[in-house]
């Protein structure tokens, strides 16, 4: 007879970067199917994503219930990679600009806002047309979402397109991250993100009130992973980016890997009751 564990509605840990790699999808897929994480962050524009999409349906179906639902969200590209729409600011190469030239532009308010609007509609549409229904949630690669002018853009299509979804919030208190590793990446994203929360609030719009995963993608991951749960609030996103093979140009592959293999270790709800016994959740 299996254990009975409670379902972790107050925690999400998330795979981000969906379709970026066929080994990604295949990885995340099956840490979503044996319950090892309970929401999944995709990455439309890629050729993989249609290909894809049916091993979640198939994670989905085989997931045991009491590890509580899968939530499948959108990974907003809106950095570094080719978009599906025709935009002004990509380089030669059809790329758009790095999440840290993004931020420069955001800043300067030198984006066209009405571009990268029409952009995030068409990769909401691509995620409905795949999946037949609009995303649990939407996020971004980078976190450029919550980069000024753009995080006004990413809250209008979601209230339009997507008004039961959550926005991912990469911010927190500074009491809470000095409680996890990595403090100073923590603060990094905190800083981009303020005043975030207050416009989600205004808005209308749910989000998570405290969010962990920052580290260096070389430090023991499963040293750290129990780490990213402390100072928990009623709805607590841990990021994280498993995977399996080298794609070209992915300078994390080695350690998606590694996480690949320390998530896999447990269930989320099994993963939660072993934290809690050293650490109140």
């Amino acid at each position: 007879m299996k254990a009975s564990y409670p379902t972790p509605e107050r925690f999400i840990l998330c795979a981000d970067d969906f379709a970026l790699s066929r080994g990604i999808s295949e990885t995340i897929a099956s840490l979503a199917a044996s319950g090892s994480i309970n929401a999944v962050s995709c990455m439309v524009p890629f050729a993989n994503w249609e290909k894809d999409a049916p091993l979640l349906v198939e994670a989905a179906r085989v997931r045991d219930p009491r590890h509580g639902p899968l939530h499948v969200g959108l990974h907003l590209t809106l950095s570094s990679e080719r978009p599906i729409t025709r935009m002004s600011c990509t380089d030669a190469d059809g790329r758009l600009p790095s999440a840290d030239a993004l931020m420069v532009m955001a800043h300067r308010r030198k984006l066209d806002l009405k571009e990268f609007r029409a952009e995030i509609d068409a990769q909401i549409a691509a995620f409905v047309a795949v999946r037949g229904a609009a995303p649990d949630f939407v996020d971004a690669h980078q976190h450029v979402h919550v980069y000024p002018g753009l995080r006004e853009v990413v809250v209008d299509a979601v209230l339009e397109h997507a008004p039961h979804a959550w926005v991912r919030n990469p911010g927190d208190r500074l009491g809470a991250m000095s409680r996890r590793p990595f403090i100073d990446k923590a603060i990094g994203s905190s800083l981009h993100a303020a005043g975030f929360r207050r416009l989600l609030s205004r808005r209308g719009v749910a989000s998570n009130r405290s969010f962990g995963g920052h580290y260096d993608f070389t430090t023991d991951y499963a040293a750290l992973l129990p780490r990213f749960f402390a100072a928990p609030s009623d709805m607590h996103v841990v990021m994280c980016h498993p995977g399996a093979g080298h794609l070209d140009g992915d300078t994390i592959a080695d350690a998606r890997i590694r996480e690949a293999s320390v998530l896999a270790a447990a269930a989320l709800p099994e993963r939660l009751a072993r934290i809690e016994r050293v650490v109140p959740l």
